[in-house]
């Protein structure tokens, strides 16, 4: 039958000499010497490639003022490299599809983070203490049977 424990130190004793060790990384790129990440927000998904250079941001071959208009979303894609210090340093190409512009933005600041982790893995603890490297996982609510939208009622009428 099953032993009687009778404190929490006989509960451990197993492991006693295993010690947890934290995860290393490592430098991650392909054979052109750039790193890739995916970026997800919303519906929107980012492909991110960045590589050593003058600081030439390119979205789906486009130039990033061309591609996003509004001051709000270049500043919100210039978020982690600012952070981490390297505004001018790398050039980053992007493959962006689904979702508006807003999450397209989003996409976009996730996958640069990603991809600065993996050309420079010391960056995670800054990048990570500024929020860059989680996934915002907020989706549409989708519709339910009998509302209007997701949570709209119809419009009631007494007579």
């Amino acid at each position: 039958m099953a032993e009687t424990l009778s404190s929490l130190a006989e509960l451990g004793g197993s492991t006693k000499g295993v010690q947890a060790e934290a995860p290393v990384h490592v430098q991650k790129l392909d054979k052109l010497g750039r790193a890739y990440a995916t970026g997800k927000r919303k519906d929107a998904v980012a492909r991110v490639w960045i590589k050593p250079g003058s600081g030439k941001i390119t979205v789906n071959t486009r130039a990033l003022e061309v591609y996003f208009a509004r001051p709000v979303l270049r500043m919100l894609l210039n978020q982690p490299l600012v952070a981490a210090g390297r505004a001018d340093q790398y050039d980053v190409l992007v493959t962006v599809d689904g979702g508006g512009l807003s999450g397209q933005a989003g996409a976009v600041r996730h996958g640069i983070a990603k991809a600065l982790t993996y050309f420079e893995p010391e960056l995670r603890g800054v990048l990570k203490k500024g929020g860059f490297l989680t996934r915002d996982s907020r989706t549409v609510e989708r519709k339910k049977y009998g509302k209007a939208k997701a949570r709209r009622s119809f419009q009631f009428s007494k007579r």
